[in-house]
């Protein structure tokens, strides 16, 4: 079906009668907090109460027509998201958000094709786009019991770690992880069994399934960081070679890695990095350069430019682990004090900014790793307590680290972890 809005008359009686030839104005008001609509309607859409998500035809043919307006003027206070069920809109597939916050907005959709999908014709306020959805598992990935590894464990979306699984490709320690495309991970560099530093990396799908090696490209080292930034990138960045380095390494969305690039700030390695911000920022923090620990930050654009150094809040200290969590806020936890094993975390704004020292709860260690899980979540796991360990801790959307669990899987230390899935 097709259709063009044409002039509609308001009858004494308050409802909107159907045009002769045009759009056909449903007269009942949508106060549900759910509503499936149909081609060639407009609605009403009255969210005083309660947001409202509407569902899309499961099917359609370019030029089927829907407008949405705002009856009452708050879809700033209860929101409209659209489910585009099983159709595209604005050319990504219905994983993605597509949601409506200001008050006062009309929406006017148009059906193209199967690869666009729906399209806003008009979508007057603002022009919205649809927004990716958050992962919601993680995988934590080799590193040392005493010898290096190749052993995984997933993460469900509740942050129950699952039992040893045997990986694919070198086994190795010292090395670091992202998630990249959204939805999928990657293990990049270290240190192999002959303690020599590598340049390879292991790719992660959207189920956990650790790939078989690929030569990475860039220098060889171990003990870096990494982190996702702007929409499904990653970068490598700093650690050593036997010499602390300042370089970075872009990853694309299909997990390609790009070649060096001059770091800016201070060589060192032993640091942490993850995203923050709205809009894909990330943010490298702590590590050991030269004698001993350090309090400085970068911080990395949505481009992935790494800024300069700025001097960072709380205990210097290296061996240190970082994840998102709360949507875009990072948390930087535990870590190597130049005498041992803190107990600590900094939490991270919104806007980079790294907070003083918060007591941490559970048993202090280094040589951790962590993730962001359950899409709002974090959770920090394994390490060395003076013995490897394979200690959890589960950090909620607030920032609020819980006391230890006992983890499932072989204790080790000197690993990696990174989030993976969309799905719950």
């Amino acid at each position: 079906m097709s259709g063009t809005i044409g002039s509609n008359i308001l009858s004494h009686s308050g409802t909107v009668a159907e045009t002769a030839a045009g759009l056909n104005w449903v007269s009942t008001v949508v106060t549900a907090s759910t509503v499936t609509v149909e081609a060639g309607n407009g609605y009403w859409i009255n969210t005083t109460s309660n947001a409202c998500t509407i569902t899309l035809p499961a099917s359609a043919e370019a030029g089927d027509n829907i407008v949405i307006v705002d009856f009452a003027r708050t879809w700033g206070t209860n929101s409209v998201t659209l489910d585009s069920n099983g159709l595209n809109f604005q050319g990504q597939d219905d994983s993605y958000t597509v949601e409506y916050t200001t008050s006062g907005q009309s929406v006017n959709l148009i059906y193209s094709d199967s690869t666009k999908g729906w399209l806003p014709l008009e979508d007057d306020v603002v022009a919205d786009e649809p927004v990716a959805p958050l992962t919601q598992r993680a995988i934590f990935g080799y590193g040392s019991t005493g010898s290096v590894s190749s052993l995984k464990n997933l993460v469900n979306s509740s942050g129950v770690v699952a039992a040893d699984v045997t990986g694919v490709g070198t086994a190795r320690s010292g090395l670091a992880a992202a998630s990249y495309d959204g939805d999928k991970a990657l293990f990049a560099y270290g240190l192999n069994s002959g303690g020599t530093r590598v340049s390879l990396k292991n790719l992660a799908n959207n189920s956990g399934v650790i790939a078989a090696d690929v030569t990475g490209v860039g220098t060889a080292r171990d003990s870096l960081a990494a982190a996702g930034y702007g929409v499904g990138l990653a970068i490598f960045a700093y650690g050593t070679t036997g010499s602390d380095v300042s370089m970075s390494n872009l990853v694309n969305t299909s997990g390609v890695i790009a070649a060096d690039v001059t770091g800016v700030g201070t060589a060192r390695y032993g640091i942490a990095g993850a995203r923050y911000g709205s809009t894909g920022q990330a943010i490298f923090a702590y590590g050991w350069s030269g004698s001993g620990t350090v309090s400085i930050k970068n911080l990395v654009t949505n481009v992935g430019v790494i800024g300069s150094d700025v001097s960072g809040v709380g205990t210097a200290r290296s061996a240190i682990a970082c994840a998102a969590y709360g949507d875009d806020k990072a948390i930087f936890g535990y870590g190597y004090g130049g005498s041992g094993g803190v107990s600590m975390t900094n939490l991270v704004s919104n806007l980079g900014v790294v907070a003083s020292d918060v007591d941490g709860v559970g048993t202090a260690r280094w040589n951790l790793a962590a993730s962001s899980y359950g899409s709002d979540k974090a959770i920090f796991g394994f390490g060395n307590t003076g013995s490897k360990s394979s200690l959890t801790n589960k950090v909620s959307n607030s920032g609020v680290v819980a006391a230890d669990t006992s983890g499932v899987g072989t204790a080790r230390e000197l690993l990696a972890a990174a989030g993976y899935s969309y799905s719950a």
